[in-house]
This record gives structure tokens, sequence and C-alpha cells, in this order.
């Protein structure tokens, strides 16, 4: 699973005063080593091409790893099916906008034949009885609890892109900021399923609606790995529908009472699920050193350690050896 914004103190709170430019320096130098790609983009285990233009860049396996990690606070383990993440042109990875990370998953072909019968209210009340039974568990491990709120867009499905779009608010217990916002969109093959799950809070949710109706179209499979060119005399085919994408992360215990357990097994790999934490401080002072004019470099500023910032918003947050770039300000597991 994926948690994005989780900044402990680590490498940047050793230095109990670091000064603004040496944080610059670290950020700009881990952007700098980025591989990033424009126009169009192949996903080689999925078959198919993102057309993102320029637009948005493209970060590959590797690159979409360490930002996963190494800024974004994810455990390694969970980042290993990861294929790129995707961004708004001009903005870094520290920034506070959002990202898609691209996965792909050999479920076999997905039926889309009762589209139009899915009882996604039923969904969502699974999705929150399961995140109440995780909550225990969570808060023995010295986390916050988390609440879906409802659908930030219902789950939707689009006959001719063979693309299934729905998004979920997200709250944590005790936070200040804005809710967090998980924007799954699927796009459908011949033999799997092209995940792009983005990332952000409710207040980017238009930006992220936006992006993701685009992506909707963005993605192509290739000749002979389409949605159409399925062949049910030799091509393997999923044990779920719509709704079972739409419920594959909401965890065995709810996917038993919807009679879906198929969904964790066959799948195989726990989904990713990409939380954006409430509270940014630690992150905005990150994107303002970013955006810093040349004129204010001259002068040598200091900022507060990244661990102060931690403790004033997350005074019982968990320290942890941080890597070389800094993280975001608060250290949660997704919620299911």
């Amino acid at each position: 699973m994926l948690v994005v914004g989780s900044w402990s103190g680590g490498a940047m709170a050793a230095d109990p005063a670091p000064t603004a430019n040496s944080a610059e320096a670290q950020l700009r130098a881990f952007e700098q080593g980025l591989h990033k790609q424009t126009g169009d983009v192949v996903i080689a285990p999925a078959k198919a091409t993102l057309h993102l233009g320029d637009r948005y860049y493209f970060l590959p396996a590797d690159d979409a790893k360490k930002v996963l990690t190494q800024v974004w606070g994810n455990p390694a383990d969970a980042v290993s099916d990861v294929l790129g993440l995707v961004l708004p042109k001009g903005t870094t990875t520290s920034d506070n906008v959002w990202g898609a990370v691209v996965t792909y998953e050999d479920t076999g072909y997905v039926s889309d034949k009762d589209a139009s019968e899915q009882d996604y209210d039923q969904v969502l009340s699974d999705m929150r009885d399961a995140a109440k039974e995780r909550n225990e568990e969570r808060k023995k491990q010295g986390f916050s609890a988390v609440q879906i709120v409802g659908w930030a867009q219902p789950p939707s499905y689009d006959a001719k892109d063979h693309s299934l779009v729905w998004a979920r608010q997200l709250k944590f217990e005790g936070s200040k900021g804005p809710d967090s916002l998980n924007y799954d969109v699927r796009l459908l093959g011949r033999r799997g399923v092209l995940s792009l799950n983005m990332v952000s809070d409710m207040a980017h949710l238009p930006e992220v609606r936006a992006a993701a109706a685009e992506f909707g179209r963005a993605a192509s499979f290739d000749r002979g790995e389409t949605y159409a060119d399925y062949d049910a005399s030799t091509d393997k085919t999923a044990e779920y529908g719509l709704a079972g994408l739409v419920a594959a992360g909401v965890g065995v215990a709810a996917a038993k009472k919807l009679g879906l357990l198929a969904i964790i097994l066959g799948f195989g790999k726990k989904f990713i699920v990409l939380i954006v934490a409430a509270g940014m401080a630690v992150m905005r002072w990150g994107r303002k050193l970013f955006g810093r004019k040349e004129a204010e470099q001259d002068g040598e500023v200091e900022a507060a350690p990244a661990d102060t910032a931690l403790q004033a918003e997350h005074p019982n947050a968990p320290s942890s050896e941080a890597p070389a770039v800094p993280k975001s300000a608060e250290d949660q597991p997704p919620a299911a």
C-alpha cells in the first residue's frame, strides 16, 4: 500500500537549523536526477501507451519508486509493482498537487455486461464497514483512524472507452486540513486492467477530475490487446465484474460480505491505495523553497527544522530514519 505525504525528521532534521539554500539544493539535485518523459510513453507490461502530450510528464518505474518511497514516504515493499508516475507539467515531486501512480494487473478480461446493474451504494457501505474494522488495528499501531466520508465521485463506466472511474473522500481523525482524495481510473483491456491511481486532497478535486477524464482517453492498448479483441475461447476471464474492480481495495472482510473474496486472491497482491496527508506544513515549506526566485537566493534564510514542523502538527507521530530527500508532514498508512 502507498501513502502520499509522510514527512519525518531524518536527514533534514540531522542539522538542527538547515538553511533554505541547503534544503533547496537537496531538492533540486533530486529533481535533476529524474528521467522525465513527455509525449507517447509505452507501458510495456500492459501492452499499452499513454499519450501525455506536453501537459504532463512521466517518471519510469525506478524514478517513480524513488519518489514514492523517498519523497512521499511509502514502504519499499508497497511499490514493487509500480510501472511509473504521472505528474502535471511544471510541478515537482514535492508539490502538493496530484500524482497518478501507474500499475497493471493481469486480471484477465473483466466483463462489463452488468455495468448498469451495479449497486455502488452497497459497495460504499461495505467499504465503510471494512474501514471501521481496520481502524482498531490502526489505533493499536499508533495511527489515527480514517473515515470514508463518501464518494467524491460515484463510480461511472464509459462503455466507449471501456474506462471505469470513481473517487473517495477520506478524513483522518484529528486532521485540521482538507480531506484526502483518492481518484481511481481503470482502463480495461483484453488481458487485464491498466490503473491510474490519482492522489490529492479535496481542494484539488476539480483539477483531478478534469485530469482523470483526460487520462480515460489518453491511454490505448496495442493492436490485438484492446477490450474488443477479447476471444472467449482462448482468453482468461476475470471472476468478477466492474463492482469487483471498485471493491478490490476494500479488504478481505468487506470482500467476503460482497461474496467477492476472489478479488483479493485473484489479484494476488495488495491493491495500491494512495492517501495524501491532510497536514502539509513541511511539504509547503519544501515547495516554497523550490519556487524561490534567484533574487531571494542571495540571503541565507533559516528554515524550521523538519522535526519541529512535524511535531507541531502531529505530536504523537512516530519518528523514523528518513532518506536524503525530506518527506511530508503525516505518516499514515492507507485506509483500504
